[in-house]
């Protein structure tokens, strides 16, 4: 069997925003929960409190659990948001309404993700999702961006309970795919979500490094997903 090959999705396959660049997106993000709350008549609470309660709520957990988006949005608006399903799916979809909006496929992702396949290696995405936000929304985004249909699976943290680098979200990844973490390589942006996760995983880590940040670094490092395919046809 030829090696997995596993993929990150933001700034990996696909470009949404930095880790530096999210507080903006998160003040739009918010704005429209907020709003609309205030249009079911459900809060009064100020823009100044909520955003003030989400930067609190801008981390993860220190074991890398899984935190509903839902539940983040009950504790900023003090609301039993996940008590209505219909409402957490609105308040959610409100939220990532900015972040999709930003979102585009890379040139060289589909072209890579299809020349793997050709060969033979199986393919996954496997990626973390911002606040907790639900899995099926993220599975239509990969599906709008062409991604869904172009790996063999997708593995999100909601779909597992655990977030990267956490192990047990790439051993659930290698499992879906059906092979053991060291016939698989894990390509990613991010040192210690994708490299040293899969790494601890038992996989083998290539760093996508498209901005040059990371000129240190002393694995196999690439600048562009065409590079990942001479490493990895190169390897095999």
């Amino acid at each position: 069997m030829k090696p997995a090959v596993l993929f990150d999705l933001g700034n990996t396959l696909a470009a949404y925003y930095r880790p530096e660049e999210f507080r903006p997106i998160l003040d739009v993000s918010i704005a429209g929960v907020l709003e609309e709350l205030r249009s079911r008549g459900l809060t009064q609470v100020t823009m100044e409190a909520v955003i003030s309660a989400a930067v609190a709520e801008n981390r993860e957990a220190a074991d890398f659990r899984f935190g509903p988006m839902a539940d983040r949005f009950a504790r900023i608006f003090g609301i039993p948001v996940a008590d209505d399903a219909s409402l957490a799916q609105t308040l959610c979809e409100r939220f990532l309404r900015p972040i999709f909006a930003v979102g585009r496929v890379y040139e060289d992702a589909l072209p890579v993700l299809e020349e793997l396949a050709r060969r033979g290696h199986p393919t996954a995405i496997v990626s973390n999702a911002p606040w907790g936000s639900p899995p099926e929304m993220w599975r239509q985004e990969l599906k709008r961006l062409g991604l869904a249909g172009a790996v063999d699976c997708v593995v999100l943290c909601g779909d597992v309970g655990w977030r990267k680098p956490a192990a047990q979200i790439f051993a659930h990844a290698a499992d879906r795919l059906q092979c053991q973490p060291r016939e698989c390589i894990f390509v990613g942006d991010d040192l210690r979500w994708d490299i040293e996760g899969s790494t601890a995983a038992g996989m083998r880590p290539i760093l996508l490094d498209r901005d040059d940040r990371h000129r240190e670094y002393v694995g196999t490092r690439v600048g562009n997903l065409y590079g990942v395919l001479s490493a990895v046809v190169g390897g095999a």
